[in-house]
């Protein structure tokens, strides 16, 4: 029986301290993520969400801790079967044309699917053009290809939608989304358009300072929070930041805007209530580095307490 069908992670970190150049990245990082979902990473630049995607891929080693692909080390022959890579600079052959450089990926796996490359490829780039006379975009589509093609359960992208106009963003994420639900492959993503991840993502992973702000199911996410809206002079007092539960206070003329765990109760109401987007939710926390994380256990999974106090040196 597989390490999926046992149930295993797609991605486990235990206590995970990463370094480079001389400065730890990742710190004191613990989680889980769910295989046979598709997992949106987020975060600012430099938070950590390409360091931890090399390291699951089994580019980088841990300075500390463990990560595990599927129960497996990432950089062993095992693990390194299983996934598949695609960074931000998406390293290509340009003197290959494009049927050459599916033909090399056929030949290094032994698994490989044309059905699926020839799918993230779509009818739009001929095969006959070399890499190097490609678009931008275009190279983004045959990396992806290759990744596709590869038939891997796991998928870790590094930006894969940022180099691609609307109509190929559209595309890529649909063939994503068949894969996963048609495969049960494991996709973990990251990107910086927080609104194309709204309806995309099962699973939420945002990053910052080097440590997990965010973890757990989308659904459930913004099931756990609320947006209240109130007149500033009737409802919202100096101190309204500082309450339990909200993470974050806006305000803006005569209205002030709070972003808060749990049923969204707070004194001095009345409050309009209503459940933040996925965008929103993002930001507020993203602006809000000084709140507590929001960290969900997945059922059976006992979350360590690393996973709380990451934070970058």
């Amino acid at each position: 029986m597989s390490d999926r069908a046992e149930g295993a992670a797609a991605v486990r970190a235990d206590g995970l301290d990463v370094r480079r150049g001389g400065k730890t990245v990742l710190r004191g990082v613990c989680l889980e993520l769910p295989a046979g979902r598709v997992c949106a990473l987020v975060g600012p630049n430099g938070g950590g969400k390409t360091t931890f995607l090399e390291t699951a891929a089994g580019l980088l080693r841990p300075h500390k801790g463990t990560v595990r692909l599927l129960g497996a080390d990432p950089d062993s022959d095992s693990g390194r079967a299983r996934l598949a890579f695609v960074g931000q600079d998406k390293p290509l052959y340009p003197r290959l044309t494009v049927a050459d450089t599916l033909r090399m990926g056929r030949d290094l796996n032994p698994g490989w699917r044309p059905d699926l490359a020839a799918r993230m490829l779509g009818e739009r780039i001929p095969e006959q053009a070399r890499i190097g006379s490609l678009s931008g975009g275009q190279r983004t589509r045959v990396a992806l290809a290759l990744a596709m093609g590869k038939a891997a359960d796991v998928l870790l992208l590094d930006e894969p939608l940022a180099d691609l106009d609307p109509l190929s963003r559209h595309h890529v994420t649909s063939v994503l989304m068949s894969d996963a639900a048609e495969r049960g492959t494991s996709i973990v993503m990251s990107s910086h358009v927080l609104a194309e991840l709204e309806g995309v993502a099962d699973e939420l992973l945002l990053l910052d300072n080097g440590g997990v702000r965010m973890s757990g199911p989308v659904d459930e996410a913004l099931a756990d929070h609320r947006l209240l809206t109130g007149s500033t002079a009737e409802t919202a007092p100096q101190d309204v930041p500082a309450l339990p539960g909200v993470v974050e206070a806006r305000t803006r003329g005569r209205r002030t805007t709070l972003l808060v765990r749990g049923d969204g109760t707070l004194p001095g109401g009345p409050w309009q209530s209503e459940e933040p987007s996925l965008e929103t939710l993002l930001m507020s926390y993203l602006r809000s580095p000084e709140s507590p994380p929001w960290i969900a256990c997945h059922p059976g999974e006992t979350v360590p307490e690393a996973t709380h106090t990451g934070a970058a040196a």
